[in-house]
């Protein structure tokens, strides 16, 4: 289960830094955009972490309030969810 979890965390993180990278991409080649619904979904699957290091690495959605904050707090509730997955396999 742990691999599992540490699998789909892998891929999810990377897949979302890869989106915030091809769109900031799209968006200086003033070309069809990731929509930002995607972005944020990639995060709440599982790829927060991937997400803030893109926009930090490729200075993206860092004006908009709603990924300045946002982005924050699903991986806040991400790192309350695992620590009450470990809780319960710890206790249970």
């Amino acid at each position: 289960m742990q691999k599992a979890v540490l699998l789909w965390l892998l891929v999810w993180n990377f897949l979302a830094f890869a989106l915030m990278g091809v769109d900031k991409a799209k968006a200086k080649g003033g070309r069809w955009r990731i929509s930002e619904k995607t972005l944020f979904f990639s995060a709440l699957f599982g790829g927060s972490v991937g997400a803030m290091l893109g926009m930090s690495l490729f200075r993206h959605k860092t004006q908009h309030r709603s990924f300045r904050l946002g982005m924050p707090l699903i991986l806040g509730l991400q790192l309350l969810a695992l620590l009450g997955l470990s809780w319960h396999m710890m206790t249970g």
